[in-house]
């Protein structure tokens, strides 16, 4: 009995050697095509249109969903944090677009505006819009 276990854990090995080596194949490819696909809309994330696009979509989702709340609970403390967060948003986009936090500044205002705007969203949540 103890040499038919010896035997089967060999086995055993090989099967599981046999499963890594063809997750680590899987891992490879996979990485290598969400590489290339990365470098592909790399170009697209940067465009300004689409913080233009991402803006004006932020600023109707606040105006709707602050002012809705507004109209619920009546506090004026969530939208005008909100607005806030869409007017530092909003002026980033006059800064010069960059490649990083480290340049212009564009990138750490709109994150700074967007950190705004979630807190009226969250102080909108809170009061019970």
């Amino acid at each position: 009995m103890p040499t038919t276990a010896l035997l089967a854990s060999p086995s055993r090995l090989d099967r599981i050697a046999i499963i890594v080596s063809g997750l680590c194949v899987v891992h490879c490819i996979a990485s290598a095509m969400l590489l290339a696909m990365l470098s592909a809309l790399g170009g697209l994330f940067v465009d300004p249109l689409v913080h233009e696009v991402g803006l004006a979509l932020a600023i109707a989702l606040g105006a709707f969903g602050l002012g809705r709340g507004a109209l619920r609970h009546g506090y004026l403390l969530p939208i005008s944090v909100g607005s806030l967060g869409l007017g530092v948003m909003a002026g980033a986009l006059s800064l010069p677009h960059d490649a990083g936090l480290a340049h212009d500044g564009e990138a750490l205002w709109t994150i700074i505006g967007v950190a705004i705007l979630a807190l009226g969203h969250d102080l909108n949540r809170r009061a019970g819009g």
